[in-house]
Parts: C-alpha cells; structure tokens; sequence
C-alpha cells in the first residue's frame, strides 16, 4: 500500500507516537484487505466503549494512548456499560473503569454521543462519503440505507481513523466491493422486527463476502431495517445489503424452516426475569410504538428501556417519557442491553428482549437465558 509524504512522515514517528501507533493499525489493514492507499474519512465512529467489552487492558491502553491523540475529525462513540445517573447494582469496580474510559475519549476529543445508532442522533452525511463505523449496525445500516462508504471497522481501526482522518481504501470503500456475490431468497411472512431480525442474523452468518442480496423484501420500515442491519452484523463479517432480485453466484434460501433454527439457537429459555428493549437503542418512532402498545397498561415485570441521552431527551419533552414511565418502564441512557452489568448470572436467570442482538449476548457473553418475543407479544404477555 502506497502512503503519501506526510502519512510516510507519521508513520515513522515524526509527528508523534499516537500517530504512529494509528498509521501502523491502518497500514497492516491495507495490506491486508489489499488496500492501494488511505483515503480520507468525514467522520468516525468509535466502539470498545464499555469496560465489559475491552477490559483493563482497554482501559490502560486508552490512558496511555490519549495523553498525546487527539482527533482529526468528527468522532461519536458507543454506548457505555451503564447509565451514570442510574448506578444502582453496579460495582465500584466497574464504575471506576468506567469513568476512566469515559476521560481518555474526551481527553480525545470526542463527542460523548454513547449511542449505537448514531443515524438515529445525527444529520447524516451525504450519499458516498467515506466514514469510519466500527458499530455493526450503523455501518451495515448506512452502508445499505444511506449509501454512506464504511468498511464494518473494528475499534482500533476506527480509533485510527478518528485521530489520522484516513482508511484504507477496500472492500465496502469500492463501487465493486459492494456488489454482492451471494443472493438470499426470503419466501416468508414477516410479521415484526423480530423476524427481519431473523433474517439478518442469517445472513450474516451464512454470507462470507462483504454485501448480500435479500430478494423477497420489497421495503424496509426504519425499525425493520435496523433489525435487519443489526442482526447482519451480529453474526458474521458482512457489512451491507441491497433490497431487489440481481443476478447472483449463489442462492440460498430463506423460510419457515431456517427462521425457526435461528430463534431456536437464539431463544434458550421460555420465560424471563427482566424485560429489555434496546438493542441498537430504540429511537422515537419505536419509542411511541412501544407507549401505544402499553397504554394504560403496567409491567408485571422489571422492563429496561436503552437508548441514547439525545432520543430519550426528546422524549421527555414530546411526553413519551413519562407514559412509558408510567407503565412500568425505566429508562436507562448512554448504555445498551448488550453487555451492560445490569443484567448479569448474579443478577437473573434469563432475560425477555425484543432484540436478536441482545439474545446473541446475552446468551454468551452475560451468560444468562433468552427468551426471545417480538414487542408485541412481551407487552401482551408481561403487562396487565
């Protein structure tokens, strides 16, 4: 991979070694994927935000790394492990990792966004800019629905990015990358997110390539696409989907059979302790959707409701707040339901969700039971 004078210059340390360390994680990337060059980036999107995903040596790297980094361009982050203004159950411990995170990115410079779904929170850059999302869902969401260039980043690459402005121009950054070699036939009834959900995790996992064609989905509501992009990302590599019938490679088919496998590897207990909603955080329009379904009704259990701090702000003004609040609902903001220490073994058995990406983690990595139900059937099922 060819680099120009500067970037030659940074990377052998001559304008520090932050910069150094970012333009060696971009180089080993390019010439891996093949890469002929770095290209410019508008934007990055940072993951390994919470302490449950990058540990202590995330934490002692991101000290030591953002005494001298700072950011080029605009950076949003991830969700954190837990809502700070609601620390109830959570360890000392944990919150003191926490907020060591949470310094060395605004020691950075980024913008405290702590959402997932960043398309949800922002004015998105137009069709064809190159960004850098290292969230799953944001990237395959805007590479599919926004035409936005991003290859599915990992947090060091996308932390290269943020502080260089540069990617490696590859896969899903090329027109031809993005044309997809592999065709899924969906010959279902989908009903709810849930099953869009279904489909996506299927693909993911059975599409290695970087894009793939759905035929049978003819439109995507923005709740059903980010079910879809979320589940896509969940389970393999791939980062983008087009909706249409295009001539393929390969065929593989998408039914009743195939959507019953999924959940059943998914959904591993019948019943749960806690309801959680939240994964990617919901937005206002699944927000209101939710507030109608629970009208004048109340949970019969713990249900957790994630999204950002900007979503739920607008819903404390629009009044969707306070009548999911009403109806049994606790909001918990700058988290996510995947990986948080709010629900853990020690905590509960098994936990009811909505989301096929929060069954995915729960199950192995907070290593309790998934009962998995579209948000329709929880609210019949666990309100009263």
């Amino acid at each position: 991979m060819e680099l120009d004078r500067e970037e030659e210059r940074a990377l052998r340390g001559e304008k520090g070694e932050a910069l150094a360390s970012a333009y060696r994680i971009l180089a080993a990337i390019g010439e891996a994927t093949g890469a002929k060059k770095l290209v410019p980036v508008k934007w990055a999107h940072v993951s390994g935000v919470n302490y449950n995903t990058i540990g202590d040596a995330g934490v002692q790297f991101l000290d030591s790394f953002s005494r001298e980094a700072r950011v080029a361009i605009r950076t949003t982050v991830n969700p954190m492990g837990y809502d700070m203004n609601h620390p109830e159950g959570i360890s000392e411990k944990f919150a003191e990792k926490q907020a060591s995170i949470v310094r060395s990115y605004e020691r950075m410079g980024v913008e405290p966004s702590f959402t997932c779904t960043p398309y949800d929170v922002f004015d998105m850059p137009r069709k064809g800019t190159q960004v850098s999302f290292a969230e799953s869902n944001a990237a395959v969401f805007s590479n599919s629905l926004l035409g936005i260039k991003t290859n599915k980043e990992s947090a060091l690459s996308a932390l290269a990015s943020s502080v260089t402005g540069k990617a490696p121009l590859s896969d899903l950054r090329l027109d031809e990358g993005r044309n997809p070699n592999v065709k899924i036939q969906a010959d279902f009834d989908f009903k709810s997110e849930l099953d869009f959900g279904l489909l996506g995790y299927f693909a993911g996992k059975n599409v290695k390539g970087s894009s793939v064609a759905l035929a049978g989905v003819d439109s995507l509501s923005r709740p059903q696409a980010k079910a879809l992009s979320a589940g896509i990302g969940t389970s393999g590599s791939c980062g983008m989907f087009t909706l249409g019938n295009p001539k393929a490679k390969e065929k593989i088919s998408f039914g009743k059979e195939e959507a019953r496998k999924i959940k059943d590897e998914l959904s591993t207990a019948d019943d749960g302790d806690v309801i959680t909603f939240g994964s990617p955080q919901l937005n206002i329009e699944e927000l209101n959707t939710l507030a109608n379904l629970t009208e004048g009704k109340k949970f019969k259990k713990r249900c957790m409701i994630f999204c950002s701090r900007a979503i739920h702000n607008q819903a404390v003004k629009i009044g969707l707040a306070g009548r999911l609040e009403k109806a049994g609902g606790e909001f918990m903001c700058d988290s996510c339901t995947c990986l948080t220490p709010y629900v853990s073994k020690e905590n509960y058995d098994s936990v009811i969700t909505s989301s096929v990406k929060a069954a995915y983690y729960m199950n192995s990595s907070n290593k309790v039971g998934v009962a998995l139900k579209d948000m329709k059937t929880i609210v019949k099922e666990y309100t009263q």
